[in-house]
């Protein structure tokens, strides 16, 4: 069976670069914005070649800053993706949005250029906490900015908030969360604060990070507000009300098929040879010059059968459900008994079970320590 296939735009220009940020993403401020709609609605077509008519379900606009694009250039990329793959009438397009006043001036437009899922990149209510990851909007913003996505239409918004953030307290942390559940969202990202190589607090450590005692504190007791407000986690760093989880990422962590669109974007995709996956040129400049020249010659790399339970591990077991079998088979190429083979020692060290026939999933302790049976399936050498 044919894995769901998802698309991931990337728009890569932000107003300034977060210290914590190692997505590809550049500061500018008056970035081509013309030249780059035009350079993905060329890309849009190469892609559409490589699905070979398979239906995209899901829709992620991510970057940078997204809402630094006008609500016509949003409405001319989504118009182009409809004309390439006819999305259903239930497609989720997600587009994320800087909550900053500068950027953020008509959610309404968004709406209407067809937009269904809104993800705001609060980090945090606290505003010195929000001066020090750099960056450009208030905790005043943030609310703003869900009122008028409310008042546009909106239904689905997420808000990213972070924590284990410099001088971060139990009660700062929770305080973050009673302010995000204030505005009532319908998804909560609510991920810890690394310090990732090639970033300014990589190479300059805030001094006053939580210890560990202090994370697991506001982890606990932070996961346990989020479920009684409703909010039910499915995956390590996502929270829900029912019936709004995120398609497009529960595809990326079941090991569904992605298509790549922009600049640095990475594709996936399922054929008879196998899994590839494939990436676009990092730097925008470089991606619009070789969409100019006709789009670049993307070279698909195989993955190799002893790394695919890792690779399907990798996420899969991110998910507080787990896994169904079939769909380890199914999208990996495996048989079941490859699957049997490489749970038996994770199994006896209880950090899986099997609930039933068809699932496995993470036990408390695996949850616990989640990056040591993730490195369960490292292919041995």
């Amino acid at each position: 069976m044919t894995p769901p296939l998802s698309l991931y735009v990337h728009l890569p220009w932000c107003l300034s670069k977060c210290p914590y940020c190692d997505f590809n993403s550049h500061a500018a401020d008056n970035p081509p914005l013309d030249r780059y709609v035009a350079a993905l609605l060329a890309d849009l077509q190469n892609e559409a070649r490589r699905a070979a008519g398979r239906a995209v379900d899901t829709i992620f606009l991510g970057g940078g800053t997204p809402s630094l694009f006008p609500p016509a250039a949003i409405g001319r990329l989504l118009e182009a993706v409809d004309a390439q793959f006819a999305l259903p009438g239930n497609a989720e397009v997600t587009m994320e949005a800087n909550p900053g006043t500068v950027e953020f001036g008509a959610p309404a437009g968004y709406r209407a250029a067809g937009v269904n899922r809104l993800s705001l990149g609060a980090q945090s209510f606290d505003d010195k906490s929000l001066r020090r990851l750099g960056r450009i909007h208030s905790s005043d913003d943030i609310r703003r900015a869900v009122s008028a996505a409310a008042s546009a239409g909106f239904d689905n918004i997420n808000l990213d908030l972070m924590h284990g953030l410099p001088g971060q307290s139990v009660d700062t942390a929770l305080a973050d969360i009673e302010a995000a559940l204030d505005l009532e969202p319908a998804h909560v990202s609510w991920y810890q604060l690394t310090l990732e190589p090639n970033t300014v607090f990589h190479a300059r450590p805030p001094e006053d990070l939580p210890d560990d005692d202090t994370l697991h504190d506001i982890q606990d007791q932070g996961g346990q507000r989020l479920a009684e407000a409703g909010l039910m986690q499915y995956e390590v760093s996502a929270w829900s009300a029912p019936g709004r989880r995120c398609r497009h990422n529960l595809n990326y962590w079941l090991f569904g098929d992605y298509l790549a669109v922009g600049a640095g974007a990475h594709g996936k995709i399922s054929g008879p040879d196998g899994v590839a996956r494939y990436r676009k040129p990092a730097h925008p400049l470089q991606y619009m010059k070789s969409m100019e020249a006709g789009g670049p010659e993307d070279a698909l790399a195989l993955v190799a059968e002893a790394d695919l339970p890792f690779e399907f591990m990798l996420n899969a077991l991110r998910l507080v459900d787990g896994f169904r079998e079939t769909d380890f088979v199914a999208r990996t190429g495996l048989a079941a008994d490859r699957l049997s083979d490489c749970m038996r020692g994770p199994r006896d060290r209880g950090l899986v079970e099997r609930v039933d026939p068809d699932r496995w999933r993470p036990t408390p302790l695996g949850w616990r320590f989640l990056n040591d049976l993730q490195a369960e399936f490292l292919r041995r050498q």
